[in-house]
């Protein structure tokens, strides 16, 4: 493929995107994702043979990089564990209210939507989860009963985003990192 062409893959990419970030997957028709993105319609058939549900599973796999990269970068730069999960709380805040509140998990509401029927997002949505927490078990290595901590910082911070988007508020991380660090002393 030429340049142009990863360009516009790109572009369907990111447009898929923002269009499930925002709307989940029900709110990322193939028409918006062509509006946003600028691409021609036939580019979309020709790089997603898959159709929607390659699309929006290759948006979610790559918005779920994004944010094992920002995993593994702030368990770099963090001295203990309690300050990275703050800093992982704190960017995800961040980047809610920037969003107007409108962007949470890049992939849970694409998997409360779909994963009970589609075996294919399902995977997807699995995969990233699945790698965060290895970050999130990476980070913890050597802490008593690590494996189930990552799980568990795992669904508070899913928890508390959900909960954060719904009342338009920090409040829900704030309280979730505090707990957070608690469980760790």
């Amino acid at each position: 493929m030429g340049a142009k062409g990863a360009e516009t893959r790109d572009r369907l990419l990111d447009a898929t995107r923002e269009l499930v970030e925002t709307g989940g997957y029900f709110g990322a028709g193939l028409n918006q994702v062509i509006a946003l993105s600028g691409a021609p319609r036939g580019s979309l058939y020709f790089h997603f043979p898959g159709g929607k549900d390659q699309l929006v599973g290759e948006s979610v796999q790559r918005a779920g990089q994004a944010i094992g990269d920002t995993l593994v970068s702030l368990a770099e730069s963090s001295p203990s564990v309690t300050e990275f999960v703050e800093a992982v709380l704190r960017q995800l805040g961040d980047r809610l209210e920037e969003s107007s509140w409108r962007k949470g998990c890049p992939v849970a509401t694409v998997a409360l939507e779909t994963t009970a029927t589609n075996d294919p997002l399902q995977k997807a949505c699995s995969q990233v989860y699945t790698s965060w927490e290895a970050a999130l078990l990476a980070r913890l290595a050597g802490h008593p009963d690590a494996e189930d901590l990552a799980v568990t910082i795992l669904a508070l911070i899913e928890g508390a985003l959900l909960l954060a988007r719904v009342h338009r508020s920090r409040e829900p991380l704030n309280r979730v990192s505090r707990q957070i660090g608690a469980l760790l002393r």
